[in-house]
Parts: structure tokens; sequence; C-alpha cells
């Protein structure tokens, strides 16, 4: 599931995101959503989030199913 859509995306829920220095590599950091930042419906470019682990933000990339 992709990350443009603000409804798909919950607080705690594991995420892949690309922060700001990593946009130009396109590297991923996997954690846990701790706020959501972006306030409109979508984004073409993935929902900004904070995550938990160290405050990172950056743009939905993925959202990881945990089974």
């Amino acid at each position: 599931m992709n990350g443009q859509n603000r409804k798909n995306i919950t607080i705690g829920q594991l995420v892949d995101i690309v922060l700001k220095k990593d946009q130009r590599t396109g590297q991923l950091t996997r954690g846990h959503v701790k706020r959501i930042l972006t306030n409109s419906a979508t984004h073409p470019h993935g929902i900004k989030v904070m995550l938990e682990e160290n405050n990172q933000v950056g743009r939905v990339q993925q959202i990881i199913e945990e089974s």
C-alpha cells in the first residue's frame, strides 16, 4: 500500500519513509508513525509523518503490513 492517502495511515503503524536528505537517493527509513503532519487528504509525493524513532520526519513511501 502506498502512502499517498492520509486515510490509510494511522498512529503507531509501521511505514517506510524517505527523509528530506535522502530524496535524491531514495533511501528508505523504517519506523512507526508518531504524528501525521500533512493536513490534506492526499499528496502526490506521500503523506508527511514524524516517526517515533528519533523524531525523524519524511514522506511515506510504503505502508508495511505487520503480521
